[in-house]
C-alpha cells in the first residue's frame, strides 16, 4: 500500500485535493493507498510526542505507526517561503530514527502559487530523505502557479495530468 502524506496542515489545502487525485489515480491502476493528512496530527504534537517524550502521544504512535507499516510515499508538498512547512520537518523528525524511512522509497509532488513549482523545497526534503536513508524517485513534479491550474477542485492542467500519471506508474514499478 502507498502511503501519500499530505505535507501541511493548513485547513482546506489544495495539498488535500491533489492527494485525492493521486490516490484516485493509483486506484485507477490497481494499486491501493491511504492519505495520512498532516492536519490530523496531534495540534501539540512537537511538545507531546517529540525527544524526551516520544511515544507517549497515542494520538501521534497511532500515526507514526501508520508511516512506519509503508513502504512506498508520495509527499504532496506545498512551497512556504521557499522550502516546505514546518510542520512537515517536525512529523520527519518524530519518526524513529533512521528505521522509519530506511531503504524505503517515494515520490514528490511539489506545490506552489508561483513558477516554481516548489522545486526548491522539493531539493530540500531530497536532502534530508538521502540522509534518512528513502529511496527518491527521480521524477519530481512541480505544480506551478497552481491556483490557475484549478477549477472546480479539479486540476485542469492537461501536463500536470500527464505527469501524475506518468509518476504514479514509475513509483508502483519503483
Amino acid at each position: 500500500m502507498i502511503k501519500i502524506i499530505v505535507g501541511t496542515n493548513r485547513k482546506n489545502s489544495i495539498s488535500l485535493i491533489i492527494a485525492q487525485l493521486y490516490q484516485d489515480i493509483l486506484t485507477q491502476k490497481g494499486t491501493e493507498s491511504e492519505i495520512l493528512n498532516l492536519k490530523d496530527l496531534p495540534h501539540d504534537f512537537v511538545f507531546s510526542a517529540l525527544y524526551d517524550k516520544n511515544g507517549k502521544n497515542e494520538q501521534y504512535n497511532a500515526f507514526h505507526e501508520k508511516v512506519k507499516s509503508g513502504d512506498k510515499f508520495v509527499f504532496i508538498v506545498p512551497e512556504y517561503n521557499g522550502s516546505f512547512p514546518g510542520v512537515l520537518k517536525a512529523f520527519i523528525d518524530g519518526m524513529t530514527y533512521p528505521n522509519s524511512f530506511r531503504n524505503k522509497k517515494c515520490a514528490l509532488v511539489g506545490i506552489s502559487s508561483g513558477i516554481g513549482g516548489g522545486g526548491i523545497a522539493l531539493s530540500h526534503l531530497t536532502d534530508i530523505f538521502h540522509y534518512l536513508g528513502m529511496h527518491v524517485l527521480a521524477l519530481k513534479i512541480k505544480l506551478a502557479k497552481i491556483e490557475e491550474h484549478m477549477s472546480d477542485n479539479l486540476l485542469t492542467n492537461r501536463l500536470y495530468m500527464e505527469l501524475i500519471q506518468s509518476q504514479a506508474e514509475m513509483l508502483i514499478n519503483f
